[in-house]
C-alpha cells in the first residue's frame, strides 16, 4: 500500500493485464522495513523461458544488479526466477551485500529446484543498510506455495516505495493467426534518471525468441523508452530491466515488427506512468526539441530542459517562463544559435528567430500552463536531429517527500 497521496496524474485504476502462459508470481509480507504491507515478490518463469536485460551503469551499483549482470547472459532449460524486495537498497553493503544475494539466490534455488545461476534479484529502497535477508528467506516456503499467473498486481505492489500507485501494462496481438501476449511492471516515483536502464521493470512474454535477439530487441527499446525519462536527474544505483520470454504461445517472434512494436508500447505506457508518479509531480511534460545539428544534440537539449530545476518549478507554479526554456539550452554544451531558436508551448508559439513571437500573449501561456498534460517544444533550426523526453514538475511535495524518507 502507497504511503503517500496517490498522484493526481495516475491512470484510474491498475490495468487488467494478460496472463503470461509460463509465468507465476506470489508475493508476501517480510517486514523488510516496514510492517504490514507486500515487500517481497517472486516470479517463476517456466523451463525454457530466456530472459534478457538492461542495467544501471552507476559506479556504486547494488550487490544485486552486479549479480544480475554476471548472469544475464546464461542459458539452461531450467527455467528462471526473480526475487524482487521493497524497503532496503542492498545498495553501498559491501561484503555484506553480496553475501545477502548469494544466500537469497542459494534459497530461492534449493526452494524451487533450480541453479543459483537462474536467479535475479533485485532490492530497492534505502541506501547504505544491511540488507536483513533472512527475513526473506523465511518467506520462501510460503511464496512458492502461493505462486499463481494471476498473482501480478500483487506484485506490482510489493515492489513500490515512494510509488504513489502500482504501475502496468499489457499487449495481446497476434501473429501467425495465433496470439501473443505480453505484460510488466514496473516501479519508480524519485532518483529517476535512466543510463541504461530504469529503475525496477519485469516484463514477461509467452514468445518464444533467442536470448540474444530478445537482448537485442530490449536495449534498442530502452533507449527509445525509459532512457527518454527524467524525475530529477539522479540516476539509481538499482536501476533493473529484466525481460523474460517463455515461448509457450510458440509463435517466434525474431524479427517481427509487430511484436517489436507491441513491446515498445508496454515499454513507453510503463516509462510514462514512471514519470507520472513523479514524486510529487502534478504535470506530466512532454519536451521535443528538433532542428538541432544532430539527435545526441537534440537529446542533450531536451534532458538540459527537462532536469532544469527552474523550468520544472516554473511549471509547476504554472508560470510560462519561456525565459528560462532559452536557458537551458543555452547551458547545454550542445550546439545552438540564440538567433535561429523557435520554443513553443503546444500550439502556441511563444519565440522565434531570437525573440519573443510578436503574436504571443502572456495570457495564452499562462492559460496553457494550467493543463495536467504540457508540451515544450524547441526547434534549433540548425539541421534533422530531434528527440523527445518526458519529465514531471518539481513541487514543494518533493522536498517533502525525499526530507522524511529515511523516517
Amino acid at each position: 500500500m502507497a504511503k503517500y497521496p496517490t498522484s493526481p496524474l495516475a491512470p484510474a485504476a491498475f490495468p487488467d493485464l494478460p496472463v503470461i502462459s509460463g509465468v507465476s508470481f506470489a508475493t508476501a509480507e517480510a517486514g523488510v522495513r516496514y510492517a504490514g504491507r507486500r515487500d517481497v515478490m517472486l516470479a517463476l518463469c517456466a523451463p525454457g523461458s530466456v530472459l534478457a536485460g538492461v542495467f544501471t551503469r552507476s559506479a556504486t551499483r547494488s550487490a544485486n544488479v552486479c549479480d544480475c549482470q554476471a548472469k544475464i547472459d546464461g542459458d539452461g532449460p531450467e527455467g528462471a526466477a526473480i526475487v524482487v524486495n521493497s524497503g532496503n537498497s542492498n545498495a553501498f553493503t559491501g561484503k555484506a551485500g553480496d553475501e545477502s544475494v548469494a544466500a537469497i539466490s542459494d534459497a530461492v534455488a534449493g526452494v524451487l529446484g533450480l541453479p543459483a545461476a537462474r536467479v535475479f534479484t533485485s532490492s530497492t529502497g534505502v541506501i547504505g543498510e544491511r540488507l536483513p535477508h533472512d527475513r526473506i528467506t523465511a518467506k520462501l516456503a510460503d511464496l512458492a506455495a502461493a505462486l499463481d499467473p494471476a498473482g501480478i498486481a500483487e506484485a506490482a505492489e510489493a515492489i513500490m516505495t515512494t510509488d504513489t500507485f502500482p504501475k502496468g501494462a499489457g499487449a495481446e496481438i497476434v501473429i501467425d493467426g495465433k496470439p501473443v501476449r505480453i505484460a510488466g511492471i514496473a516501479k519508480g516515483s524519485g532518483m529517476i534518471a535512466p543510463d541504461m536502464a530504469t529503475m525496477l521493470v519485469y516484463i514477461f512474454t509467452d514468445a518464444a525468441i533467442p536470448r540474444a535477439d530478445l537482448q537485442a530487441l530490449l536495449s534498442r527499446l530502452t533507449n527509445r523508452t525509459f532512457n527518454c525519462i527524467t524525475v530529477d536527474s539522479d540516476t539509481s544505483t538499482s536501476d533493473t530491466l529484466l525481460l523474460a520470454a517463455t515461448g509457450a504461445s510458440g509463435v517466434d517472434v525474431t524479427g517481427s515488427t509487430a511484436f517489436e512494436v507491441a513491446l515498445h508500447g508496454v515499454m513507453l505506457d510503463l516509462a510514462h506512468q514512471v514519470v507520472r508518479d513523479g514524486e510529487g509531480a502534478t504535470k506530466f511534460v512532454t519536451v521535443r526539441v528538433t532542428g538541432a545539428c544532430t539527435d545526441a544534440d537534440a537529446r542533450t537539449h531536451a534532458l538540459s530542459i527537462a532536469n532544469s530545476p527552474l523550468v520544472k518549478t516554473a511549471i509547476a507554479g504554472e508560470d510560462p517562463n519561456w525565459g528560462r526554456v532559452v536557458m537551458a539550452v543555452g547551458k547545454s554544451g550542445a550546439e545552438a544559435d540564440r538567433d535561429r531558436l523557435t520554443i513553443r508551448f503546444g500550439d502556441i508559439l511563444v519565440a522565434e528567430n531570437g525573440w519573443v513571437a510578436p503574436s504571443y500573449t502572456e495570457a495564452a501561456g499562462a492559460a496553457y500552463m494550467q493543463r495536467e498534460e504540457i508540451e515544450v517544444a524547441v526547434d534549433l533550426g540548425l539541421g534533422t536531429g530531434a528527440a523527445t523526453v518526458w519529465t514531471c514538475d518539481l513541487t514543494k511535495r518533493y522536498i517533502e517527500i525525499n526530507a522524511d524518507y529515511r523516517s
